[in-house]
Parts: structure tokens; C-alpha cells; sequence
């Protein structure tokens, strides 16, 4: 709840530091005492737009600082966890407003964005009036009072886990079919690849054996004229042999040779056996040109077909042998994802069908808390002088599975005879919106997760018998939150568990200043007769005023 209050140079406020506690605590004052700066000041502490204007004239800078005990508040202290802003059961959220316009939100200390300053303030406190914290104009919190109305909560945080199983394995499969597009053309390229490559069937080191052969196949004719004419110079007749063989006949006739020439007859004998060997290779070699004259073409063929996929490749033919290996690899590895696409869509046909059935129970349940929300209010709207004024609440249908369940909740309300429903956000009168927003929170009170709530003009154009009805309806509420309300009414303030007055004084320095006090019980009598139009003075006004104190006990 919300306790303490500290407002610096803003508007007509000089310096107020207001302790607040549990309870219904209403706010009076003379028309233009300013009664409801302390809310627009709390309503910037909460995130609320703002100006320079709401900067004290002379002064640089408004200070607002709203301390909160969230002790009981376990969400609230989660959201500060997860941002580690937390600092124990207090929450301080802090706002200054320079002269120039700008603004700097703090939450504990620590700077922050609007953002984040609204999102947290939205989970403390609840302004029902003319300003932005009004969650019941917001449909999102529709949905989350039905809920909590109708006990549905654990069932609706089982739909809401369902559904994000069911968008998981959604996302999962719609992106992997996404995918498996790209994956299966990149499959159909490298099969093609592949199966080029495997037809090729080029071999280790066949590239440049091939390229050798075609260099030697290409100087054929010059190679085998050659090796011919170096078979017929080492042929028997006057040859290179013939010759050896008379050298080697003349050194062995000699009786007594000396050593150097017995090794000069080996070295011959040794010349003779390798000029036979080398002439028996060219005469391999020439039988084996002459019995295939037709590879050179072959082989030129084979290079080509090696040179022209290189090309398609832009690589060295040189480098077909391992890209063709890489290549291979990846496509072994490359499936088309559709055994994966079928296990998918079975689990997400699986998580539909436990979505739908969970969603179709909330649903049924929502209809029926529904009717029973609706007459419930409906029955105070009778008390609160809007006998007329008929709340309704509609399931809108969703096209697709939401976190929500299969319906939006929306607050309808027709103000008068004849006049269709309308949504909340429709509704002109800031008083007759705060009433039904009153209703509503009388209602659910044992059920609402915001644990403070502010009423200004909730009785703006009733009095009498309905003002003391509303003054009631706001105590019934502080018995289990904490109740904030400005008002005109004596049948109200008188209500109060707490009073505060504001009044406005003017100071030669400052100029005009507001000022807010707690009454005692004293003040109070003297404040609820004031409002009640009588003399302060007269002792009927003040019996009277005491009389409806005492009433209230």
C-alpha cells in the first residue's frame, strides 16, 4: 500500500509530507484548494505524462517521492527481481519535473524509463478518475478481473502454458519449413554436383599423368624418329654394338694384360650389356606407339571433360579431386528435413488439441462468472442512483489460439433506456465511470491484486440518500484495500476511516500555497459540518455533524 507522500514545488504545493494508512481515507476542501494536486502528483509518480507547467512558478524543479510496502505484493516484488531494482518490502518510485520541460523516473534510486515507472505503478496503485491509470479502460485488465472473479485463474495460467507450447513447436515447424526450402534446393544443386563429379570418376593423380601423356603423345612422331635412329645407331651392323663387340675381341686376345686394362675390358663388357637392355626398351617403346596411335585423341578428350567442369566450378582443375570430396561430405550430411517437418506436426496437432480443450473449459467457465459479475454490479450501480445503467460483459471469439484463451473479455455498459451497450472508454461522465468503476471494485475486492485504489469525483452530481450509499460502498472497499477518495460530500468524508482537509493560504513570498492536514476527531466535526453547508458555529451544524460520525462508528 501506498505510505508516504512527499510532493516539492508543485503546482500550488510548497512542501507536503503526508503518511498514509489502511482504510478508506477521503480528501475535502474548498473548491480551488486544489484537492486533487495530491493525485495528479501521485499520478506522476506512477508515470503520468507532464509539462513545466507543473513546475512551481520561480522554482527549477517539482520532486515527488511515493513510498510503497509491498511486503504482500509478490508480483510486484518479482518484476523489481527480474530488473534488480528490489530493495526489501519497500518500493520507492520517485519523479522530478525540471522548469524546461524534461523528467527523470527513479524506482528505488536507481534511474529507469516511463516505461518501466508505469509498468510497476500500474501493479500498486489504481486511479479511477479522469486520468491515465484507469485500468478498467484498458481491456487487457478485463479479462484478468473476470478471471480473478470467477476463480479462474489457475485454469487460465493452464491455458496460457498450453498455448505457449502450442506457438513453440507452431514456430519451430513454420520455420523449419521455411528452411527445408532453401535446404532441399541446396540438396537438389549438390546432388547434381555430385553425380557429375562421380560420372567424371577422376582419379588421384590421373590430372597429371593425363597432362603428361598428352605433352608426350603431342611429340610423337619427333620421339619415335629419334628412338629409331638411335636403335639403328646401336644396331649389330657397324653399330655402336658391332663396334663394342671388336673392342672387347681385341682386349681379351692379349696374354699378360695389365690390370687397368682387364678393368677397361669389364667396364666395355658392362657398356655392352646396358646398350642391349636400353635397346631393347626402344624397341618396346616403338612396338607399343605403333599399337596405339589413336590415345592421343583419347586422351584429350579425358582433359577436356576434367577443364570444362573445373570451369563450371571456378576452380584449378587441379582442385576438382577435393572440392568433389567436400562436396560429397556435405550432401551425405544434408537431409531434406521432412521426417522432422512430419514429427512436428504431430506434436503441434498434440498441443492444439490439449489448447483447445483447456481454452473451450475457461470459456465455458467465463460465461457463466460472467453473468454473475455483471448482476453483482449491476445490483450496487442500483445503489449508486445509476438504476438505469446496465453492465454487460462480452466474450469476443478469436480467430486463433491466444495466451488469453479463445475470447477477448470486454466491459460493456448502456447508461440509460434503450441505448445499445457501449465499451467503458465510451462513456462520457468522469462520474459515472468512477461510480461503475466503483461497482466493479466493491465487487471484486476480495479478489483484486491492486492494493490501492483512488476515487476522484466518484460522487460528482448525486447527494443524499445515493451519497451515503457511495460513502458506504468506499468503506465496504477499505476494509480490504487501501481507499483514497476526493470529495464533495459530507455523506462521504464522513465515512472515512482517515480525513484529510486541503485548503489554500496566501504567503507574501510564496504567493499562493495548498497545504493538506490530518484532521482529528475534533477537525472532522467541524469539516464534515463546513461541507454540509451549516454555520461552523452553530451547535445544531456540529450535533449534526457528530451525529453522522458517530453513525459511522
Amino acid at each position: 500500500m501506498l505510505t508516504h507522500l512527499h510532493i516539492t514545488d508543485f503546482t500550488l504545493v510548497d512542501h507536503l509530507d503526508l503518511e498514509l494508512s489502511r482504510g478508506l481515507t477521503t480528501i475535502t476542501g474548498e473548491t480551488g484548494a486544489g484537492k486533487s494536486i495530491t493525485l495528479d502528483a501521485l499520478g506522476l509518480a506512477l508515470g503520468d505524462r507532464t509539462d513545466a507547467d507543473k513546475v512551481r512558478p520561480g522554482c527549477s524543479k517539482a520532486d515527488i517521492h511515493a513510498s510503497f510496502d509491498i511486503s504482500n505484493l509478490k508480483f510486484a516484488q518479482k518484476w523489481l527481481e527480474e530488473h534488480e531494482l528490489t530493495d526489501g518490502d519497500d518500493c520507492i518510485l520517485r519523479r522530478v519535473i525540471t522548469a524546461e520541460g524534461r523528467s527523470r523516473a527513479f524506482i528505488n534510486g536507481q534511474t529507469v524509463t516511463l516505461n518501466q515507472l508505469r509498468t510497476l505503478g500500474e501493479m500498486l496503485i489504481d486511479i479511477h478518475s479522469q486520468h491515465e491509470h484507469q485500468s478498467l479502460l484498458n481491456c487487457r485488465s478485463h479479462q484478468r478481473l473476470l478471471d480473478a472473479f470467477g476463480g479462474l485463474k489457475p485454469l487460465a495460467k493452464q491455458v496460457k502454458e498450453t498455448f505457449h507450447s502450442w506457438h513453440c513447436v507452431n514456430y519451430q515447424l513454420e520455420s523449419l519449413k521455411t528452411q527445408n526450402e532453401d535446404l532441399n534446393a541446396r540438396f537438389q544443386l549438390l546432388h547434381y554436383q555430385v553425380e557429375e563429379l562421380n560420372q567424371l570418376a577422376l582419379q588421384e593423380n590421373e590430372l597429371a599423368q593425363l597432362e603428361q601423356e598428352q605433352r608426350t603423345l603431342a611429340n610423337a612422331e619427333t620421339i619415335n624418329g629419334n628412338c629409331q635412329h638411335v636403335v639403328s645407331l646401336c644396331g649389330d651392323d657397324e653399330g655402336i654394338q658391332d663396334r663394342l663387340n671388336n673392342a672387347l675381341h681385341l682386349l681379351s686376345t692379349l696374354q699378360d694384360k695389365p690390370q687397368k686394362l682387364h678393368e677397361a675390358e669389364s667396364l666395355l663388357n658392362n657398356a655392352l650389356i646396358h646398350l642391349q637392355e636400353a635397346q631393347s626398351e626402344l624397341d618396346h617403346f616403338l612396338d607399343g606407339h605403333e599399337q596405339d596411335e589413336s590415345r592421343l585423341g583419347d586422351v584429350e578428350l579425358r582433359l577436356t571433360a576434367i577443364y570444362e567442369i573445373a570451369r563450371k566450378h571456378r576452380i584449378p582443375a587441379e582442385k576438382l579431386e577435393q572440392l568433389h570430396r567436400e562436396l560429397a561430405a556435405e550432401l551425405s550430411g544434408l537431409q531434406s528435413g521432412d521426417d522432422q517437418i512430419e514429427s512436428l506436426e504431430a506434436q503441434r496437432a498434440e498441443a492444439l488439441t490439449i489448447y483447445q480443450q483447456l481454452a473451450t473449459e475457461l470459456s465455458d467457465q467465463r460465461q457463466f462468472a460472467s453473468a454473475r459479475l455483471a448482476k453483482a454490479v449491476n445490483d450496487k450501480l442500483a445503489q449508486l442512483a445509476m438504476n438505469h445503467a446496465k453492465l454487460s460483459i462480452a466474450l469476443h471469439q478469436t480467430t486463433s489460439p491466444t495466451a488469453g484463451g479463445s475470447e477477448a473479455v470486454e466491459l460493456l455498459i448502456s447508461t440509460n433506456p434503450g441505448q445499445p451497450a457501449k465499451p467503458l472508454s465510451k462513456v462520457a461522465s468522469g462520474g459515472e465511470l468512477s461510480r461503475v468503476s466503483l461497482a466493479i471494485q466493491v465487487v471484486t475486492a476480495q479478489t483484486s491484486t491492486i492494493p490501492s485504489l483512488v476515487f476522484d469525483e466518484v460522487d460528482v452530481g448525486i447527494g443524499g440518500t445515493t451519497g451515503n450509499e457511495v460513502g458506504q460502498l468506499l468503506r465496504e472497499l477499505g476494509k480490504n484495500a487501501q481507499v483514497l477518495c476526493v470529495t464533495h460530500l459530507a455523506q462521504v468524508a464522513s465515512k472515512g476511516h482517515q480525513h484529510l482537509v486541503v485548503s489554500k493560504q496566501t504567503d507574501k513570498k510564496l504567493g499562493a500555497i495548498s497545504s493538506m492536514k490530518m484532521l482529528s476527531k475534533q477537525e472532522r466535526i467541524t469539516e464534515i459540518a463546513r461541507m454540509m453547508g451549516g454555520d461552523v458555529d452553530s451547535k445544531n451544524s456540529l450535533a449534526h455533524a457528530k451525529e453522522m460520525l458517530t453513525a459511522t462508528g
